[in-house]
């Protein structure tokens, strides 16, 4: 099965990467060969911390260098989680660096420059160069366009270069020898954020639009690898070097190398990113551990003068603790929902295969965009939303601008399309957050136009569903749209209504839909006009009409592992899988005699002597109150407990006389698994006579979700 596009190779390299920043700090081959050891530390390990900075252009940057105003919020919520993970590491290393006089005669200028450029330990410098690299690259976006950007950080890094590998010529050079002297006394090299993350930082944000073959990639690499250590070979031999961080071939080494590990086709493994970046931290922490114990132990000869030996066991050391960390941090995280009285969890696995699952299902060209309206369908919107980030999902589709808009402000990037109506008050929205609009008539396009400023959209054309979009056969109306000078038109699309229907008159009016579509299309090419991305498949349209694919494919329920009935026609025979479980706790337990009554309205009488429990979930939280009285159920330690009487507001009365070892705080499932018995969405959705998109939708926003 086909995984495209979710990136999973960068959290392997994220980690090699790691391991060979912990050999710069080592010198794993000194014991071998000094000069084997040269190229491993010193070309082959400077090529980490540039990927590094690339992924965090590519993942953070991309939209804000791409508009130049739009996405600033996004870039500033990682900008304060990296401040964070700064902090903490100071924290951590403060009594290390105190204890071996680092902080000595520091003055409080010095001790500011040290936070802004240095790191207040030897390997901290990294965080303050990604917060000032990133920061410099957004001002100087601000200003000027992304070519002017290109200049000034090639420069910058040209500058840096002549006070890095290439010291040995600029210091013969007095007035230019002078001013760099000067700059040492701020920033102890120029490997920081102004001369050298910003380049590495674009070269990210602008990598997904290169288009080399992997061949081709592989072959550039190794020829730009060539050159980069012959290159750092002349320079040690002609000891030019005042430092040696980078290299003339370096950029180009990188832009090879990261087209390479864009195509390493794998899943996402969340765990190694986080460890890479533990490892990153704490690696210096292990180093002296080690060494303290192979003094204590009488092991100095293995573990420290073997050095082959002392980098493993660095590694080794960094690795299992950054597990450790990366674990106990997923627990933490986790814990809360175990404490709460009801809750959703979303299997991260589940829907990363189901992404694998529509996507060998569309030809290349075509990406899923998938609708991630009304929470998600009930799964929780920006959770899902970045998730889908992770894996590669560029673009998306909501119903409202507040949904957009509340994407935007999570930090979510590619395109955001509003599928239905915005009130033209809420049209400065959709400039301030990058947002697509939805032409949903002719009129409308009128009053988006009359707004006077800039709006990217998508034509809406109706082919037969008649509930939004202009007429496919109104082709004048439609090239007026496109000409109008306010309108930038990004993309145009239909819906298909009757794609979930197996049989002979539903089949005959999609491809009707299809071919009616088409052919608009293909006419008003024929007029000069660029169309943008052109998209018509729901969910049903990928399972049953990919042939009919274009550049977007708006997944909705598919998306969730599940359909909107048991037995919707599907002629793909994908294997989806269900990515939600509900649960909720066992509130209280108690006995009822035979003819006792419980609930409102006593709807429920024993018939015989029983245990009730209370369960906390109710119709406010989406339970459907049609599931009373029997017609519905929960598990309950593997066991079936049918719901007694009438679901409240808040809570649910459910029978648990025939199961064993009932008690308060128990869990007990409402959608999902326990033992080996399942309520799926379908059987709530048969059960009260409506579709699992209804189901999922109405579930409660005082529900917490998670990502299990």
């Amino acid at each position: 099965m086909e995984i495209r596009k979710s990136y999973g190779g960068f959290d392997v390299f994220k980690l090699i990467a790691a391991f060979l920043v912990v050999a710069i700090h080592t010198s794993p081959l000194t014991s071998v060969s000094p000069a084997a050891d040269f190229f491993f530390t010193r070309i082959l390990g400077r090529l980490a911390v540039p990927f590094f900075f690339m992924v965090t252009g590519q993942f953070i940057l991309t939209r804000y260098i791409e508009d130049g105003r739009n996405g600033f919020a996004a870039v500033w919520k990682y900008i304060k989680k990296v401040m964070l993970l700064y902090l903490a590491a100071i924290i951590i290393y403060l009594p290390i660096g105190y204890y071996a006089g680092n902080y000595s005669g520091v003055s409080p200028l010095s001790a500011l420059c040290m936070l802004i450029f240095d790191g207040t330990f030897y390997h901290l410098w990294y965080f303050p160069a990604l917060i000032v690299g990133i920061l410099f690259v957004c001002l100087l976006r601000r200003v000027c366009p992304v070519r002017g950007l290109w200049a000034i950080t090639v420069v910058l890094y040209i500058i840096a270069l002549l006070g890095d590998s290439y010291w040995g010529i600029t210091e013969n050079i007095p007035v230019v020898s002078g001013v760099y002297e000067a700059m040492f006394k701020i920033s102890s090299y120029t490997r920081n954020g102004l001369f050298f993350a910003p380049v590495f930082l674009l070269m990210g944000s602008q990598a997904a639009k290169l288009k080399i073959s992997v061949k081709k990639s592989g072959i550039l690499f190794a020829a730009a690898f060539i050159l980069m250590t012959a290159e750092g070979v002349v320079l040690r031999h002609f000891n030019l070097q005042r430092h040696d961080s980078m290299y003339i071939m370096l950029p180009v080494c990188m832009v090879f190398l990261y087209q390479l590990i864009m195509s390493w086709e794998r899943g996402p493994a969340k765990i190694l990113r986080t460890a890479s970046t533990w490892i990153y931290i704490l690696h210096p922490a292990v180093i002296i551990a080690v060494r303290g114990a192979a003094s204590v132990l009488g092991l100095r000869r293995l573990l420290v003068e073997n050095s082959v030996v002392h980098y493993l066991a660095v590694c080794i050391g960094s690795f299992v603790i950054a597990v450790i960390i990366t674990y106990l941090l997923s627990r933490f995280r986790r814990k809360s929902f175990r404490e709460d009285r009801a809750w959703i969890e979303v299997d991260r696995a589940a829907l990363a295969r189901n992404v694998a699952v529509l996507r060998a299902l569309l030809p290349e060209s075509c990406e899923l965009m998938p609708a991630v309206k009304a929470n998600a369908y009930g799964h929780g919107m920006t959770m899902v939303a970045r998730e889908l980030n992770e894996l590669g999902v560029r673009a998306f589709c909501v119903a409202s601008v507040s949904e957009g808009v509340e994407l935007r402000r999570s930090g979510i990037v590619g395109e955001v399309l509003i599928l239905g109506y915005t009130h033209p008050a809420k049209f400065p929205l959709l400039k301030k957050y990058d947002l697509s609009q939805t032409v949903v008539d002719p009129d409308y396009a009128v009053e988006l136009e009359r707004y006077g400023k800039k709006i990217a959209v998508h034509i809406g054309i109706d082919t037969g569903m008649h509930r939004l979009g202009t007429a496919f056969c109104d082709l004048e109306a439609i090239e007026k749209i496109f000409k109008m000078k306010n309108l930038r038109v990004r993309g145009i699309f239909t819906h298909m209504c009757t794609a979930d229907g197996g049989d002979e008159k539903s089949v005959e009016f999609s491809r009707r839909q299809g071919e009616t579509f088409l052919k608009t299309v293909e006419e008003l090419k024929s007029r000069g006009l660029d169309c943008g991305k052109i998209h018509m498949l729901p969910s049903y349209g990928i399972l049953n009409y990919p042939e009919y694919a274009g550049d977007y494919a708006r997944v909705g329920i598919a998306l969730y592992g599940v359909k909107s009935a048991r037995e919707d026609y599907d002629a793909s025979g994908a294997e989806l899988m269900p990515v939600m479980s509900m649960k909720a706790r066992v509130a209280s337990v108690r006995e009822l005699k035979a003819g006792e009554s419980a609930g409102y309205g006593l709807a429920f009488t024993a018939e015989r002597d029983s245990k009730i429990a209370t369960v906390t979930i109710g119709y406010a939280d989406g339970y459907p109150r049609g599931l009373s009285c029997g017609k519905g159920h929960v598990l309950i330690n593997g066991q079936i407990a049918p719901v007694a009487g009438r679901i409240c507001m808040d809570q649910t009365i459910v029978d648990v006389t025939d199961i064993d070892s009932v008690h308060s705080g128990d869990i007990a499932v409402i959608i999902g698994r326990s033992g080996d018995k399942e309520i799926s969405a379908y059987d709530i959705a048969e059960q009260t006579g409506t579709i699992t998109n209804e189901i999922f939708s109405r579930l409660g926003s005082r529900l917490q979700r998670f990502m299990v």
